[in-house]
């Protein structure tokens, strides 16, 4: 089952978000082959990261809230808020 992981960083943390990148993005590549999509959210101007748009494919909510409290990002106290809700991904079409 997919999940959606939207989190918003606290304010004025990019130097947080910024030490912590190289170890956060070593966790996604252990997820890699259960990632639908991984991404930061940036400010209006597109210029400064502020949070992290996930999709990941695994075999419950569990299984999301353990990918989520191993991430360097939450460990380090980055984020203000996580939301987890299931996600269906219907298009593009998934190849049958």
């Amino acid at each position: 089952m997919a999940f959606m992981i939207y989190c918003l960083d606290k304010p004025n943390h990019l130097e947080v978000r910024m030490a912590n990148r190289p170890a956060h993005v070593d966790h996604l590549i252990k997820y890699e082959s259960q990632l639908i999509s991984a991404g930061p959210l940036l400010t209006p101007d597109g210029q400064t990261m502020i949070g992290s748009l996930l999709v990941l494919n695994v075999d419950d909510r569990a299984s999301v809230d353990v990918f989520v409290a191993a991430d360097p990002y939450s460990k380090a106290g980055l984020f203000q808020s996580v939301t987890i809700m299931p996600y269906r991904n219907v298009f593009p079409r998934a190849a049958k």
